[in-house]
């Protein structure tokens, strides 16, 4: 696919009311300050990338049965632009499941049909919270849209188009500005769920995590005019506190963190279209920690999943907060450098393997562990990944992933034992090969960043090899998983032998971080001398080989004697702070309009002058939207408030908008209000 590309954008810096001139930038916004003297050029922006409310099969835990029903807490991008000594970086994390290869595609394609080259693949990192409460779809790998029954179109789209958004908002905040760096530690928000494989390592790396969970806090402050208009966190821990039995889309304890610190503390109202606060929490190498602290799915520190959420969310906020209160201030330049490997096909050279013999990676394999499942996180589906009596037509289209490993392969993968060959199966593998590796520089700080979930102690031998090449001090330089794409585990070859779940899902051998570790010297000895490095092999694009097999919904009925709108439970008269309020709408399809940036409801109050103002909305935390289908083509829209303590006391109502399709195919607005109550 060809781009044509456009008159590169003035890299002078923008004002917030620029904003309004980028195109396509409906419910997005951008961190703005007053313009004052900095080292650093800065900017940031956020946008809504919600997927469809209703029948999207979810992305993470690969249960077929689980598809959306509602929405909790909506799934945002965050993109951070940082320039200094005429070169910038942008950093966005997504409160998504997975960057996946194809968005990482699209995102740059759009990126250069509106910046030219200003912005590629070199200086952008895009990364994701890995939230499991989100919808999927978005990938062009086989393997991680069986669950999903094939390629979703309108994920993949809410995904794309919100990153460049995000990144567009931050372009146009661009202001002079300034860095400083905090570290702290977080000892309960993690537990290793893998310590059977972690105790396998040297005890030279397990000195490093005497709890065998990494407790590193590493928050970026910006600043601009003056004060604090953004903030970055990393922190390793699994963003599954909602269970593999939610259905609601949720950005789970990272993204209750970011709205802990954007909407409660700084007062960031998601509809309104500005944000004077964006505030990222981002993932590190997490692969073995969880967040469910008694290692079971939803318990710990509650057995609650909503309630846990909420608690490892305010940790993280909290342990932000601690890092903030001791930053310094950091200066240096910004810098990037990405290039390609083919992970399945490596000479691995001696000094970085264990015995001190050349080695390979191979092609990727699944173990049966992966097929089981995290028990700790959601255990896997008995007999692969479709349960018993449940058909998958796209399995079916593909052919059968459980045919026999060559003996090659299974001698390759040992001590693994291959439930699925991934990357021999036809058409073309279903997971990606090729895949990027990346280093950033933001003054003080590098970033690792690959498209694995790695463990902590993979992690750690990964920034060991990157400081030494670079000649730093490894506190320094952050292990960046979850990057640019996503080919599941890299674990030591230590805990591979252990075949655990993280070994099993570490899909191209043994050798897998060691290969990591080869590569990742290669890049940081040509970054730290400002070489020049190839590219590396270009990743294939399948786009054109996309089946999907959920069909779309019909035109939308109504209950007998019901109309569109038409309230079916109303709330409460009266409701006191502290409690819960409930209303029910007839309602129509949330696939027809996703209403990303929008909402689907908003709770109102009667000013004293009569008019009708927003006190809050689907996608806070707060509200709630269930999804239920009583009836063929019917749609129930069911939202729960739980009133704060603090609320204004007066007079209230629900209204609910949505969109409802004919049998002509076309689309006309929903509006439905409930009645008034008072909350006294």
């Amino acid at each position: 696919m060809s781009v044509t590309r456009r008159t590169m954008l003035a890299r002078t810096a923008v004002g917030s009311a620029a904003l309004a001139a980028v195109p396509g930038l409906s419910g997005v916004f951008a961190a703005s300050a007053q313009a004052a003297p900095g080292e650093y050029e800065i900017g940031a922006g956020l946008s809504d990338i919600t997927g469809p409310a209703a029948e999207c099969g979810m992305m993470g835990y690969s249960q077929q049965e689980q598809t959306t029903a509602g929405i909790h807490l909506r799934p945002r991008a965050r993109a951070f632009i940082i320039g200094a000594g005429g070169r910038r970086i942008v950093y966005v994390v997504a409160d998504n499941g997975m960057i996946f290869q194809s968005v990482h595609r699209g995102v740059m394609l759009e990126l250069a049909n509106r910046f030219g080259d200003l912005y590629t693949e070199q200086n952008v990192l895009l990364t994701s919270t890995h939230s499991h409460a989100t919808c999927g779809g978005s990938a062009h790998d086989y393997a991680y849209n069986l669950s999903i029954l094939g390629f979703q179109q309108q994920v993949y789209d809410a995904e794309v188009q919100g990153i460049v958004e995000a990144i567009a908002a931050a372009h146009a905040d661009l202001g002079p500005g300034s860095l400083s760096l905090g570290r702290a530690q977080l000892h309960d928000a993690s537990v290793n769920r893998s310590r059977i494989a972690f105790d396998r390592n040297p005890e030279a790396d397990k000195q490093h995590f005497p709890n065998a969970i990494d407790p590193a806090v590493t928050v970026l402050s910006l600043r601009k005019g003056g004060r604090e208009v953004g903030a970055i966190t990393w922190f390793a821990t699994h963003n599954t506190s909602m269970t593999n039995e939610n259905r609601l889309i949720s950005s789970d304890n990272k993204g209750y963190a970011s709205f802990s610190f954007e909407h409660t503390e700084h007062g960031v109202r998601y509809l309104d279209g500005r944000a004077d606060f964006i505030a990222a929490f981002a993932q590190t190498n997490s692969g073995d920690m969880s967040p469910n602290l008694n290692l079971r799915p939803g318990s710990g520190p509650t057995d609650n999943e909503f309630d846990n959420t909420r608690i490892l969310g305010d940790r993280q906020y909290r342990a932000a907060k601690s890092a903030l209160s001791s930053a310094d201030s950091i200066s240096g330049p910004v810098d990037a450098m990405l290039c390609y490997i083919d992970l399945a096909d490596i000479a691995v050279d001696g000094r970085f393997t264990p015995d001190g013999r050349p080695r390979r990676t191979s092609p990727a394999a699944a173990g049966v562990s992966l097929i089981a499942g995290s028990v700790e996180d959601g255990p896997g589906l008995p007999g692969g990944p479709v349960p018993e009596g449940v058909t998958n037509p796209l399995l079916s289209a593909l052919g059968d992933p459980n045919a026999p490993a060559p003996a090659w392969l299974a001698d390759a993968q040992a001590p693994k034992a291959i439930a699925a060959p991934l990357g021999l199966l036809p058409p073309v593998p279903w997971v990606p090969n090729v895949l990027p590796i990346q280093l950033v520089r933001i003054g003080e700080l590098y970033l690792a960043a690959a498209g694995g979930e790695f463990t902590v102690v993979s992690g750690l031998r990964v920034r060991q090899a990157v400081a030494a090449a670079l000649g730093v001090d490894i506190e320094q330089v952050l292990m960046q998983g979850y990057a640019n794409a996503y080919h599941e585990y890299v674990t030591t070859p230590q805990e591979y032998d252990a075949q655990q779940y993280e070994g099993a899902s570490t899909l191209y051998g043994r050798y897998t971080l060691c290969a990591y570790q080869q590569e990742f010297t290669r890049l940081a000895t040509a970054f730290a001398a400002r070489q020049q490095i190839a590219r590396g092999p270009a990743p294939r694009d399948v786009s054109a080989l996309q089946p999907n097999f959920v069909p779309a919904p019909g035109p939308d009925a109504t209950p007998l004697g019901r109309n569109f709108g038409d309230v079916q439970v109303q709330p409460a008269p009266t409701c006191a702070p502290g409690t819960r309020a409930e209303v029910e709408f007839v309602s129509a399809h949330p696939k027809h309009n996703p209403r990303r940036g929008g909402t689907f409801l908003e709770v109102q109050r009667r000013t004293g002058s009569g008019r009708w103002e927003r006190v809050a909305n689907e996608g806070e935390w707060a509200v709630r939207f269930h999804w239920s289908s009583p009836g063929p083509g019917i749609s129930v829209a069911r939202f729960t408030w739980d009133i704060p303590s603090d609320v204004g006391r007066g007079r209230y109502r629900f209204q609910h908008f949505a969109d409802r399709l004919g049998t002509d195919g076309s689309l006309t607005p929903i509006v439905g209000t409930s009645d008034e109550f008072d909350i006294a």
